[in-house]
Order: C-alpha cells, then structure tokens, then sequence
C-alpha cells in the first residue's frame, strides 16, 4: 500500500514534469498573420524579373488566393479577375530587406525610441528585436512605396551576440505578432570588429579587443553546448525516467544559443573585415553551427570564395565605405564579385541597413550592378534582381513561401512604371499575398496612426 506522502510527491513531481512540458511545448509570441483580403488580377504583356535570374517580355502574370498561379503568353481571362494592362511596365517579385531596423530604431528619431541595442552585458541572446518594434513607425509605409513587402529587423551591433531578430510582412498593423511572417525561423544577430569592443572597452570591461571578441562568443558557446547536453540528456529519458527528474531549469539566454545549435535558429553576422570573417567561420565549425549570412562585409571580396564554399551570403551596401576604420578598405565591385565567386555560385544580397536606403534597394542594385559591370562581370539584371528579391528571402528562411514568382508562392509582386534599375522607376502597384497594398495611382497607402493628424491623409486608407 503506498503512503499518503508517497503518492502526495509523485503527483507534485508529475506537476512539475507536465509544466516543464508547458513551457517547452508553448510557442511564444506567434505569428497571428492575416492577410488582407486578396484580389485575383491577370497582368498582361508585362516585362518580368522572376528573381530566379530569368527575364521575359510581353507575359502575363495570373495570380490568385495570395498565390502565383500562372506566367505565359496569352493566359485566358475571365470575369472573376482584374485586368491590369501593364504594357511596357516590369513586373517583380516584392523586395525583401534583410537587415533593417525599422521598429527598433522608429521615427522621429528621439533617445526614448531607441530600442535597437541592449547594450547592457557583451551577450545578450535572451532579447527579442520584436519586443521593442513600434508598429505605428511612418517609416513602413515608406519602405512600401518603394516596393518592400518584406523585411528583416534585427538588434544593434553593439553586443557580441545582440539577441533575436525577425521576419516581417510589410503590412502596418498594431501589434507585431499581426505582421510577423507565419513560420519565419528567428534569427540571431552577432557582431565582431569595432563595435563590442568599443562598446565595452570603454567602459573598462570586456571585450576591450577583437581577442576579447573572439573568447566572449567561444565562453558563450562552450555554456550553450553544456546547456543543450543537459537537455537531450533529459529528453532522451524515458517517460518513468523523467517523472522522477527535473528538467534543467529554463534559462532563455541559452535557450536561444541552444536554437542556434540544433539548426532552427539562423545566425546573421555583423562583420567587416575578411579576416574577421575567416575566423568567425572556424568559430561556428568549432561549436558545429552555421553562418547563414555576413552583414556589412566591406571586405566580403577578398574571401568571396571561401564564403561560397560554405554557403555564406553576404548583405552588403552598394557604395557605403570609409565612414569608420573597419570600413576603409572596400570596392564598389564588392556585390558583384561575391555574386561570380565559384563559377556564380555565390550568394549576394543588397541591404540597407538604413529607413532611406530600404526605399531605394532597386536602385542600390543597379549602382552594383554598375559597378560590376564596370569591373568586367557579365550580370544581367534578371541575375541582379536576386540580390533583393530570392537571395534575402533565402537568408531570412522564407524562400519556399515567397522572393521570386514560381507558381504556388506566395503573390508578393511589384507593378513598376518602368525598369527597376532605372533611377526614374517608381513603385506603381504593390501586392502583398495577392492583395493591393499600395497604389500610386488612386492614392492608396497605408498610414500608421501617428501619422494621423500630422501629414495630409491620403484618399484611402488601408484597414486590417
């Protein structure tokens, strides 16, 4: 017969078993994305950009439910659908920016919206960039004009890993899980170079050197490794097993390492310097993770090959150098050697990494794209197109659901009024899932509330 205390330990320890569980199960702060309402419309004899590198003349594009459905010639028409005469205009996939800081960094641009770097201790992977993202930040709208339907937000670089970054639609909405692209994998930012170390050095802590840099990330992954042992050793009980242990305690910045290392957290890299670089790619072959992309990279160039052979993109700025001494040595051939490394196997991406630059990344792909054909590269600009439409939806984890027009993905298109890598195109129409979400022509544009009062209305506004 068991005693009255036995049986009172075991149900309080299978409490605390099914709440461990709770806690590991129970996703938080998911995506509560819902499109608006889609509308089925047929572009005809359009010049398209798939963003798979291929260019077509005079097609038709059919989308439908949020979805491609078809591109070709002659596609029939019917009643339930939106004719679009887009007849020596270009069609794109929507531009997807994969370092912004929009939210975090909000305008107007005062200390008391400045959320971007928890610049409290050189790690601090237990942040989320979505907990300080401001959804009434005017500077979404902005970005939609020029032809953005997604973008990426991440934390500063003022830390050694910085926290979490996420995966947006550009829909202006009034709680950030509303906007978060449904099953976008969370990403972590780290940084190297001058940044931590200037952060931290002056303050008369560590890091105080690039040497520092490199112990601060090897110290945090040696914890993360001991971390995640624990737990598969707990998960790798049996169900008696476990009713008489006890989960390791949650600890979320490890939690968030530990995503890193079993692969379902993407690591982007804030780093400048190819040696750096170098060094950070034996850093994540020491703990078994993987780079998914180098930010800034001035000097991406000089190991453009190596990023290749690991499968490293590199989001980089067409023309931005020498404003601190990490950024001096650059090339503006720097996107379009990173694009033919390994016989063109390498991945480049154009980001912004500014609230004035994501309105413009066609045209920052068009100053690469000149640039390296002034350097001697055969790139056509169906190839270029990558760079802000396939390429960053690859490095955001979010290729098989959008960046290029293939049928079944989703219907995010960009009506421009003429070629996209002129200076004088402009965004006429904008497709987000199949529903208009901007038009030049009748005025329709998203307004964030704090825009409300304080510029002229527009004639329409879009409602969730």
């Amino acid at each position: 017969m068991m005693h009255k205390n036995n049986t009172k330990l075991i149900l309080l320890t299978a409490l605390i078993f099914i709440s461990n569980i709770s806690l590991a199960e129970k996703a938080p702060f998911e995506s509560s994305y819902e499109p608006l309402p889609s509308t089925n419309t047929i572009f005809r004899n359009a010049n398209i950009y798939d963003g798979e590198g291929n260019e077509f003349s005079e097609t038709d594009l059919l989308i439908k439910d949020g979805k491609i459905i078809a591109m070709g010639t002659d596609l029939p028409g019917s009643p339930e659908f939106i004719e679009v005469d887009a007849s020596g205009k270009w069609i794109t996939p929507g531009i997807i920016d994969i370092h912004s800081h929009m939210g975090v960094y909000s305008a107007p641009s005062v200390s008391s919206s400045s959320d971007g770097n928890e610049s409290t201790s050189p790690i601090t992977a237990d942040v989320w960039a979505e907990h300080s993202i401001w959804t009434q930040d005017p500077q979404f709208a902005l970005a939609l004009k020029g032809g953005v339907t997604t973008f990426h937000v991440l934390p500063g670089s003022a830390n050694l890993i910085g926290g979490r970054g996420v995966t947006a639609k550009n829909l202006q909405r009034n709680t950030i899980n509303s906007m978060k692209f449904p099953n976008a994998p969370h990403t972590l930012k780290m940084a190297c170079g001058e940044n931590p170390k200037r952060v931290y050095g002056n303050r008369k802590q560590a890091p105080s050197t690039r040497m520092g840099n490199i112990a601060g990330y090897r110290k945090a992954w040696i914890e993360a490794e001991s971390y995640l042992s624990r737990l598969d050793e707990y998960e790798s009980k049996s169900d008696e097993a476990k009713e008489i242990g006890y989960k390791p305690k949650r600890d979320l910045e490890l939690e968030t390492l530990a995503g890193v290392l079993r692969g379902e957290i993407l690591v982007h890299n804030h780093c400048y310097r190819a040696g750096e670089m170098a060094m950070m790619i034996d850093v994540a072959k020491e703990f078994n993770y993987k780079i998914t992309a180098f930010h800034h990279a001035v000097e991406a160039y000089k190991i453009a090959d190596l990023l290749a052979e690991n499968n490293i993109c590199a989001a980089l700025w067409a023309d931005w150098w020498g404003f601190k001494h990490e950024a001096y040595d650059m090339v503006q051939a720097n996107v379009a050697i990173v694009d033919q490394a390994r016989n063109g196997t390498g991945c480049a991406i154009v980001h912004s990494d500014s609230e004035i630059g994501i309105q413009h990344l066609n045209q920052e792909a068009s100053k690469a794209l000149s640039a390296g054909l002034k350097a001697g590269y055969k790139i056509s600009k169906a190839r270029a197109m990558k760079w802000i439409t396939s390429n960053p939806a690859k490095a955001a984890g979010i290729y098989e659901e959008t960046g290029s027009l293939q049928v079944g993905k989703n219907a995010d298109v960009v009506l421009w009024s003429q070629n996209p890598f002129s200076v004088y195109a402009l965004a006429e129409k904008v497709y987000i899932d199949g529903a208009l979400a901007f038009d030049k022509e009748k005025g329709l544009v998203p307004n964030s509330d704090f825009d409300l009062g304080i510029l002229n209305p527009t004639k329409n506004r879009i409602q969730e």
